[in-house]
């Protein structure tokens, strides 16, 4: 049975594009989805599809268009798997690309954003490489949670719109095997990646550089490009990926992967591997096994994600002179900072006094939190709407926070359901305990009831 979520109280209109179309055949290649021995409806986002005009889609025409990749009415006819380059763990890698996924189709939202339906899991492309093109049912609904918890914590992200089971079996050497194997699809604010521009970079191609700058600046941030679009570009990506940093720290999130391939332009969230919440406020947890130098750990974040944007800079120079960049890169770490303040102090649940109290208090909240080891969920559960309970972990370490908290004034009454019930936390042992009954039973009911949990935290933080 798929999770069937509740949507939007307003429909909108289904507003089809094909704006990609407008980057031209050296932007991606033409490709087909694989065919999957099953097509198992395991979990269906009516929220999102609600804001994309989609909802109203039947099981049969969802599994239709979402596993068997039927276009959608007036859009792409014919998947496309996106090139680009990247910097992976800082090592330069000419030899990327959608190497399991593709851009299925764009539509407009509920916002007038354009936005893209791309998915995982869906077969081998010409940047496959020696990939099988497949995702496991367990990374599946591993992002799920990711992109339910991110969402609910106030965090831009993509959402994981649809999981199909295909009815495969995969050898993988991080998890036992042979595994059951999906289908996903990820809606998202657009899929051009830093990634996109260093490819460019690296062929010289000075038109198709101008091209993307211009495809960029329309779509994302609806500007026309002119003589300075590189360096306004910079200046949007450059606010945009300072607050993605921030709404990390505030959401104790460490994303595990954050290569230039995996930052989106549009500042938004998206492709999540290893993955963890950081249970505690440790500055040098790590979230992949793989990242043994602690380059992705959950304090260099903010440093990682503004090395990124550095690379888009140097991207740009094929159009632009340095000394403009650069002075624009110089603003991330004034934007960081005013991001992590209001991403704090809206999970707080408190109304902003003024940048130095407020930087004060985040400070004084992240010593408290680094030296007591307190778990970070309960803290803000406890904590939100700016009265710190008088319990025993709130100590001596948190007498300054508790003091500088006197101040504030809610942002909203802890009159929600939620608050009344246990902290809303995802560790990587809740990440198991909710596969398990999946693998063993093919019961769903865990993972169901933790996705209500998460939406009514949301809810309880709007």
């Amino acid at each position: 049975m798929a999770n069937r979520s509740q949507p939007n109280p307003s429909p909108v209109p289904y507003r089809p594009e094909q704006a990609i179309l407008e980057l031209g055949p050296e932007f991606y290649d033409p490709v087909a989805a694989a065919d999957f021995p099953k097509t198992i409806l395991r979990f269906r986002n009516d929220r999102a599809a609600a804001s994309v005009g989609l909802e109203t889609l039947d099981d049969a025409e969802w599994i239709a268009h979402f596993g068997r990749f039927q276009p959608l009415a007036d859009n792409l006819q014919t998947p496309l798997a996106l090139r680009y380059h990247g910097h992976q763990f800082r090592s330069y890698n000419p030899d990327l690309g959608d190497g399991r996924g593709f851009l299925f189709a764009q539509m407009r939202d509920d916002r007038d954003r354009l936005m893209d339906l791309g998915t995982k899991g869906s077969g081998q492309t010409p940047w496959s490489r020696f990939g099988d093109g497949r995702l496991t049912l367990k990374g599946a609904v591993r992002e799920i949670l990711a992109t339910e918890m991110l969402e609910a914590l106030g965090v831009e992200t993509s959402r994981t719109f649809s999981v199909i089971e295909t009815g495969e079996e995969l050898t993988r050497g991080d998890e036992p095997s042979p595994t059951r194997s999906a289908v996903m699809v990820r809606l998202s604010h657009g899929h051009i990646r830093i990634g996109t521009f260093q490819r460019l970079a690296y062929h010289q191609d000075a038109d198709s550089m101008e091209r993307l700058v211009g495809y960029v600046l329309r779509h994302f941030y609806r500007e026309e490009p002119g003589e300075d679009g590189p360096v306004r570009l910079l200046d949007h990506v450059v606010s945009r990926t300072a607050r993605l940093a921030g709404q990390y720290m505030a959401a104790s999130f460490v994303h595990g992967v954050l290569n230039t391939d995996n930052i989106n332009v549009s500042g938004e969230s998206f492709d999540y591997g290893p993955w963890r919440f950081a249970q505690t406020w440790d500055p040098a947890f790590t979230a992949a096994y793989f990242d043994h130098a602690g380059l992705y750990a959950f304090g260099r974040q903010p440093e990682a994600i503004y090395w990124d944007a550095m690379q888009l800079a140097v991207s740009l120079r094929t159009l632009v002179d340095s000394e403009p960049l650069i002075a624009v890169l110089e603003e991330f770490a004034p934007r960081y900072q005013e991001a992590v303040r209001q991403a704090m102090l809206w999970r707080l649940g408190v109304t902003p006094r003024g940048e130095t109290e407020d930087r004060t208090l985040v400070g004084q909240m992240e010593l408290a939190l680094r030296e007591t080891s307190a778990p970070v969920d309960a803290f803000f559960h406890d904590a939100f709407g700016g009265t710190l309970p008088d319990e025993p972990r709130y100590g001596e370490a948190f007498a300054a926070v508790r003091a500088a908290l006197a101040g504030y004034a809610p942002r909203k009454p802890r009159d929600h359901p939620h608050w009344d019930a246990a902290p809303c936390k995802l560790s990587i042992e809740e990440v198991e305990a909710i596969w398990a009954p999946i693998a063993e039973a093919d019961d769903w009911s865990v993972l169901h009831d933790k996705v209500a949990q998460i939406r009514q935290l949301g809810e309880a933080l709007r």
